[in-house]
């Protein structure tokens, strides 16, 4: 009889399952086996959405807790997660069972790790971290590999590599910012997965150390396309990168999977115009036809420059400023980075490129009356339009720049007439000034 009331109770939301004290003589270990071995099934999941999972059997009382508070969530979690495995897949209660154990487990997070006052910015191994504001649960350490719980969990960010943990995490850091590297080493590794094997390791991670094998005892050994080592599970969290050193040599651009480390390295050299493609794979050039305009295209700007450095209404209109983010293409012709290859390979840099180019000849040619008049006209032949060093159908000479007619250049057999004037008015001029008085 005394047993049904307390049954009754329970189902009611009035009796917590967990409560260690005794009610009418009983103790709790008694009522216990009898509340979550029910005969029938369905008492069973009825029972699994009042196994005091609400807010209110476990809401922060004011004042510390105490043990017990902490051991009544271990278990309630555990019935939790023995339920979820009782539920059928993919049901309703089970979904609601789920929800409910996530519940309990940031209510145990909170015990066991109360926010404190952390300082909003703190220098380690030359990161710089800044402490987080936002909420999100979708974040995870780095370090412990573990979810940061925004809501209730301190985090803080590398402001320079992006490097996230818990702020009971920080202590435990091991790994200098990669933006340091980036720093002084700003180049890459040019050959394709450059493995040394893991014996050369001692079985151990390349980065924290840990024993690990390729046999997953005791830790699974993760190789990192980029360097070629080994990794542990902790270190290599199977993210996928496109590899430079393949794009170059092969032109493969599917990612593979990389190290954390590797990973940052990566994104933030991305956009940095390290690579001379004609030193490191000058080949490349013959075989991918996209290369070769994207070339002529940089040439051309390259030959465009000159005028609008010059022209007040380019200056005011801010035109080169259309290349801000590949300002390298302002520079020079041949340094590419990482991130101009993927977009040459997809045709998004090729579109782009060709819309700006147009629109810096429409100045030049048509819109700017200063620009025009620093055309050319062929001395070769002495007919036809205005002539411009970009245009498609000229040539310009090495020595003097003079711009010409292509078909003209290549057959006139004759000097430039641009240079031979140039050479003969300094033998016309005189060597020696006249002596005083002459």
């Amino acid at each position: 009889m005394e047993y049904d009331e307390r049954l009754a109770r329970f189902r009611q939301g009035h009796l917590n399952p967990f409560d260690r004290g005794e009610e009418n003589g009983h103790a709790h270990n008694e009522v216990k086996p009898e509340l979550f071995h029910s005969e029938a099934k369905t008492q069973s999941t009825d029972r699994a959405m009042d196994l005091g999972l609400a807010e209110d059997h476990f809401s922060r009382p004011v004042g510390s807790f105490v043990a017990s508070d902490i051991e009544q969530l271990k278990q309630a979690i555990e019935e939790c997660k023995r339920l979820i495995l009782e539920l059928p897949e993919h049901s309703e209660r089970q979904k609601d069972t789920v929800a409910k154990l996530i519940h309990l487990r940031l209510k145990l997070q909170e015990l066991k790790d109360p926010e404190e006052d952390e300082p909003n910015l703190r220098v380690l191994l030359e990161h710089r971290f800044s402490k987080e504001k936002s909420k999100s649960v979708k974040q995870t350490c780095d370090k412990c590999s573990a979810i940061i719980w925004g809501l209730i969990q301190t985090w803080y960010t590398c402001t320079g590599c992006y490097y996230r943990c818990h702020s009971k995490c920080m202590n435990l850091i091991t790994k200098p910012c990669v933006r340091s590297k980036v720093s002084h080493q700003s180049e890459y590794e040019l050959n394709i997965c450059p493995e040394i094997g893991l014996d050369k390791q001692d079985y151990r991670c390349a980065e924290c150390r840990t024993p690990i094998s390729l046999r997953g005892v005791p830790s699974e050994a993760r190789q990192c396309d980029y360097t070629g080592q080994y990794y542990c599970s902790s270190c290599h969290w199977n993210d996928s990168a496109v590899i430079p050193a393949r794009v170059i040599h092969n032109w493969e651009f599917e990612p593979h999977k990389v190290c954390r480390s590797s990973m940052r390295y990566l994104t933030l050299m991305i956009s940095r115009p390290v690579l001379k493609l004609r030193e490191i794979n000058p080949l490349l050039f013959n075989f991918v036809e996209e290369l070769v305009e994207i070339r002529k295209l940089r040439q051309d700007i390259l030959l465009m420059k000159p005028y609008f450095i010059t022209c007040k209404e380019a200056m005011e209109a801010r035109l080169l400023l259309q290349l801000q983010d590949r300002q390298h293409f302002v520079e020079n012709d041949d340094m590419y980075s990482l991130q101009d290859l993927i977009d040459i390979s997809s045709g998004r840099l090729s579109c782009s490129l060709t819309e700006i180019h147009t629109t810096f000849a429409k100045h030049i040619k048509l819109d700017c009356e200063r620009c025009q008049a620093k055309g050319f006209v062929c001395e070769l032949c002495k007919e036809g339009d205005v002539l411009f060093p970009f245009d498609s159908h000229t040539s310009v000479c090495h020595d003097c720049s003079a711009v010409f007619h292509r078909d003209c250049y290549y057959d006139n057999s004759t000097t430039c007439p641009r240079c031979a004037r140039m050479t003969e008015r300094k033998h016309d001029a005189p060597n020696d000034s006249p002596e005083p008085g002459s």
